[in-house]
């Protein structure tokens, strides 16, 4: 502002100044959230005895298939699909992975608009990203921030395994109850996550959307479930001293802390205290990177396993088994 109380280039107000940035801003968040609303639906479910649950859902097929989180619809098998444009459709429970936290449903009825989904892999922090969901019943609910961090692990839990889920994207976009299940949508608005978590104040967490939960999808749309090979360890990522490093050839490995009786590990002769380092000449330096191997094509198979024993490396074949959860 110049001595005549004028405004001046650069203050609020110009071209260059935040009302412009606002303006931006307001326009890239009202055109997602035009084109992913009216695709995101309230889930009422029915569980066990009278009780009643709700979370959202996002619509991927015109067909009513939906994609939502495995514990919006924990215990239950049918409900209700409340859409943006009015309609009350019953839905079904087509299948659901409680090791990844997603689910699909299926509406009756209708073509229905639904998402285009993207590719969280292409993220990165301080990315706009826009929740749409349905939080404490409250259709149609937007908010906006960045993501936040990337690469956080999130575990689950089935009927008897755990699990982590590798590549969670973190969000300060305000999340609530009820926003489970949800759309995080990117700045062109293509979907790129499934809001599952709030794990405190402006930390919210969605399961990404990309190749490796893209095949989770397909699987339960086709078969209802989800097929995983398991070899029966407990471990987490090891660091390898400076000697190890020179016998490994790599700086970490999966440290083996327990192996599950009559599992195909202990068949196999893995010991506690053995460093992973390799699974069918894949380096292994952390855990997701060796769940990401045990999918369902490697049920039965011979699979050559690369240990750190103390200072030697043994050479080992497993045969994972199915894993029932």
């Amino acid at each position: 502002m110049d001595p005549s109380g004028h405004l001046v280039g650069g203050e609020a107000g110009t071209a260059e100044g935040p009302t412009s940035v606002l303006d931006a801003y307001s326009a890239v968040v009202t055109a997602v959230a035009e084109r992913v609303v009216p695709s995101v639906a309230s889930l009422v479910v029915r569980g066990r005895g009278a009780r009643e649950g709700s979370g959202s859902g996002v619509v991927v097929t015109p067909d009513g298939y939906l994609l939502t989180s495995a514990h919006v619809v924990a215990g239950a098998n049918r409900g209700r699909v409340l859409l943006a444009d009015g309609r009350d459709l019953e839905m079904e429970v087509v299948g659901r992975d409680e090791l990844s936290d997603l689910a699909v449903v299926r509406a009756q009825g209708g073509h229905l608009p639904f998402a285009t989904l993207g590719d969280a892999d292409r993220l990165k922090v301080g990315q706009l990203v826009v929740a749409v969901g349905n939080p404490l019943g409250m259709a149609g609910t937007v908010t906006a921030g960045v993501v936040s961090a990337l690469g956080r692990s999130l575990p689950t839990t089935g009927r008897s395994a755990v699990r982590l889920v590798e590549n969670v994207i973190q969000t300060d976009a305000a999340l609530n109850p009820g926003s489970s299940g949800g759309g995080l949508a990117d700045s062109r608005g293509w979907v790129v996550g499934i809001t599952t978590a709030v794990a405190g104040v402006g930390l919210g967490l969605a399961v990404p959307l990309n190749a490796a939960t893209r095949a989770i999808v397909g699987a339960l749309m086709r078969d209802g479930r989800v097929r995983r090979a398991y070899l029966g360890i407990v471990g987490a990522q090891r660091r390898l001293g400076p000697r190890q490093v020179a016998v490994a050839r790599q700086a970490a490995g999966v440290g083996v802390a327990e192996v599950i009786d009559a599992s195909p590990a202990a068949r196999a002769g893995l010991r506690p205290t053995d460093v992973i380092l390799a699974v069918e000449g894949t380096p292994l330096e952390g855990v997701g990177a060796l769940q990401a191997l045990m999918v369902e094509e490697a049920i039965g198979r011979p699979l050559a396993v690369r240990v750190l024993r103390g200072d030697e490396v043994v050479e080992l074949t497993a045969w994972p088994a199915e894993l029932v959860d």
